[in-house]
């Protein structure tokens, strides 16, 4: 593998124009040369890994043979899967390690070279402006730049990042957003039951309005996105969100 073993980059910027370089061709791999990345998979060969190198070329081949290698390894086997699942959830799957991959490969350097915290954060804030391999591969760039738009507009992300729930999740969101105001006006015995939606089912905290929440389709409760392990962008991709609590009781037999 020529992949880093002779070039290692020592600042933030060389990582950073390393890391776009193999995302440029990893990317290139999955789109514009994907018939012949697909035929290079065949299932009946051995385990193998889709390389990016900073010269912006790929490469599918056997794992590096040194252990430890010299940079981390992509997933092994990605070829192995290749007939099993439609074509475009493989180049998905694919293109979801690829990220992985390259953060690791990224962070490996900051190690190497002694990044203190502030180098890191640096190269974090600088990868994460760019849209993943797998937001590029599904298409998802779009809706990332309209939720990172939102995220200014903490009303604005509210309401974008419950759209998936269909449309009665906005006078749901709306109305739990009144009875808070309401509370604060003083009418708390009028709107009690409407306050109630107000707080976290989870740590019965109140509603702020810089923290992302949602709504239980089961239960109708309202929970912080931290206390339920929910992110905006995870929220996007749910149809219908069940509680952790609503989750188990469909479990039993």
């Amino acid at each position: 593998m020529d992949g880093g073993a002779s070039y290692n980059p020592r600042t933030v910027e060389e990582v950073f124009r390393d890391f776009k370089g193999r995302r440029a061709a990893m990317i290139k791999a999955l789109t514009t040369d994907v018939e012949e990345f697909f035929k290079q998979c065949d299932p009946e060969k051995e385990n193998l890994c889709l390389y990016g190198y900073p010269s912006e070329q790929w490469e599918v081949n056997l794992p590096a043979e040194e252990v430890p290698p010299e940079l981390p390894e992509p997933a092994l086997g990605i070829n192995f899967a290749r007939d099993g699942m439609q074509e475009k959830d493989w180049l998905s799957l694919v293109a979801v390690h690829s990220d992985a991959w390259l953060l690791a490969v990224a962070f490996y350097f900051g190690a190497r070279f002694g990044f203190d915290k502030a180098d890191r954060k640096r190269l974090f804030n600088m990868i994460n402006d760019l849209p993943t391999i797998f937001e590029v591969v599904t298409g998802a760039t779009k809706k990332q730049t309209k939720e990172k738009s939102s995220v200014s507009n903490h009303s604005s992300n509210k309401s974008k990042s419950n759209s998936k729930r269909g449309s009665e999740s906005q006078p749901k969101y709306s109305k739990a957003a009144a009875s808070k105001d309401e509370v604060e006006d003083g009418m708390e015995d009028e709107d009690d039951e409407e306050h109630g939606e107000t707080l976290c089912g989870a740590c019965g905290e109140n509603y702020a309005a810089d923290e992302f929440w949602i709504c239980c389709d089961i239960c109708e409760k309202w929970f912080h996105g931290k206390c339920v392990k929910i992110t905006p962008a995870r929220a996007e991709h749910i149809k219908q969100y069940k509680c952790p609590s609503c989750s188990n009781k469909r479990a039993r037999p």
